[in-house]
């Protein structure tokens, strides 16, 4: 038991570290969840199975709430215990980090709308290809951030940064080839449309996975690296002392 200021003032500690790895835990396991709706979206589209896709669509919307319960405690942390340093910037990149996780599920289910679709309207169209290869990127994109956020790992973050490149090439490659493929044969256009969105719905995917590394940058190093270029992002990192990087683990996991 904690008698005096000084005993008070250790419980008090103790009990705000709790809360933080509370949020932390609460934000990967959302990211599971999200991980998981994106693989399932992708599942029912070059499956054909609309069954799946109506189930990972009603999860999203447990994922929309969990969105809302983390941000929700993330801004009275803020308002009662007041934090600094490397604390705040945990409850911020964790609270920015549940808002692009809540996005990555939007597109997911956005996805599974198409898959339905498709399914009702006859034969698989032309772009699967183009699906699955975007769809292993994305996904691997996303596992790969919730990885380095359960780690604070920046080199994996940045490495999901520097992929989202790779996604945006290959989405404008696909791009091109569909929108040539509905020219020569106007009857497709119905059908082709539906996966063009899909593939906008995987290029955003790619897109908040890239946030989400951005988040844990800021988290871990301190310099918010949004809206920056990947050579800018890789100075950063360079910058940052291998002894100042593990302290900052240290506070920011304790």
């Amino acid at each position: 038991m904690f008698t005096g200021k000084e005993g008070f003032s250790r419980h008090i500690s103790q009990q705000f570290n709790h809360e933080l790895e509370d949020i932390r835990t609460q934000m990967l396991a959302m990211g599971g969840q999200v991980e998981r709706q994106v693989s399932d979206a992708l599942d029912a589209l070059l499956n054909n199975n609309p069954d799946l896709a109506e189930e990972s669509r009603r999860v999203d919307r447990q994922t929309n709430q969990m969105e809302l319960d983390i941000a929700d405690q993330c801004t009275k942390m803020i308002a009662i215990r007041q934090p600094t340093a490397s604390d705040l910037r945990l409850i911020v990149a964790i609270s920015r980090a549940v808002s692009d996780l809540e996005r990555i599920g939007d597109e997911a289910s956005r996805i599974c709308q198409h898959a339905i679709e498709i399914a009702q309207s006859g034969p698989a169209p032309r772009g699967y290809q183009e699906v699955r290869h975007i769809g292993m990127l994305v996904s691997s994109m996303v596992r790969d951030i919730l990885t380095a956020f359960a780690r604070d790992d920046l080199e994996l973050a940045y490495s999901v940064a520097k992929q989202d490149t790779n996604v945006d090439q290959e989405y404008r490659s696909a791009m091109r080839s569909l929108v040539t493929y509905m020219m020569e044969d106007p009857r497709s256009i119905s059908s082709i449309l539906n996966v063009i969105w899909v593939l906008r719905s995987l290029e955003r995917i790619g897109d908040h996975a890239r946030n989400l590394s951005e988040h844990l940058i800021y988290q871990v190093s301190g310099t918010d690296v949004r809206h920056q270029s990947l050579k800018n992002i890789k100075r950063t990192l360079k910058d940052a002392s291998p002894d100042d990087e593990a302290e900052m683990k240290d506070q920011g996991g304790s």
